[in-house]
Parts: C-alpha cells; structure tokens; sequence
C-alpha cells in the first residue's frame, strides 16, 4: 500500500512539469511566428540594397532610392524617403536606411528599430 499512495503523487508532479514545459514552448513558437516574418523581410531588404549597391554605377542615386523604396512598400516595411539616404561621391556608393517595425502581442507592442548601412565601392567596367 505504501508504494501506490507514492505513485500517486508523483504522477501528478509530472502533469505539472510538462504543461508547464508545454506552455514555454507554446509561447515562444507564438513569439516566433510573429518575430522570424519581420527579420527574413529585413534581410529581403538588405539583401537588395546589396544588390543595388553592386551595380550603382549604371544608376543615379535618385534611380537607385527610388528601387529600393519600391522593395520596401513590396516587403511591407515602412521606410520613407525621409528614412532612406543613398549618396554617390566619386567611386563610393553609400546607402542608409532606418525605420521601426512594431510587432504586437496580446496586452504588448514591441517596437524593433533596423538600421542598414552600406558602404561599398563602385567598379566601373
């Protein structure tokens, strides 16, 4: 008899540890479904600035400004012309673009601020 009042008690520690264990991994899969979309369009964008950088020397700083705002309202990111800095000088290209996402959670809004800086030389074939 002993033995299975003893059962009893930790069967019921267990049910504990694992709701407990189940509700961590239940918020931070929500916390990750809301994170992971923001941070992959982020990289989108910076990945495109790269890519507009490795070519400036066929294009304007204006024409160049102008692409990457397009990406940007394309990807949902809020960056202005205001927020978005492209300047050419001699065989540079530099490019600066800032803005805030918010990420909103039941009862909190978490504001992540971006800050991409390129500066990159220009090659001229």
């Amino acid at each position: 008899m002993p033995f299975r009042s003893m059962r009893i008690g930790q069967r019921g520690e267990a049910r504990l540890g694992c709701v407990i264990w189940t509700l961590i991994f239940v918020i931070a899969a929500f916390v990750a479904w809301k994170m992971i979309p923001v941070k992959l369009r982020s990289v989108q964008l910076y990945d495109y600035m790269l890519e507009q950088a490795k070519f400036a020397s066929a294009a304007e700083p204006e024409a160049l400004k102008k692409n990457i705002l397009r990406k940007a309202r394309e990807l949902d990111i809020p960056l202005t012309d205001k927020t978005l800095k492209v300047q050419s000088s001699g065989n540079r290209i530099r490019m600066s673009a800032r803005y805030t996402v918010e990420v909103k959670f039941p009862g909190y809004t978490y504001v992540w601020e971006f800050h991409h800086e390129i500066d990159r030389p220009i090659f001229i074939i």
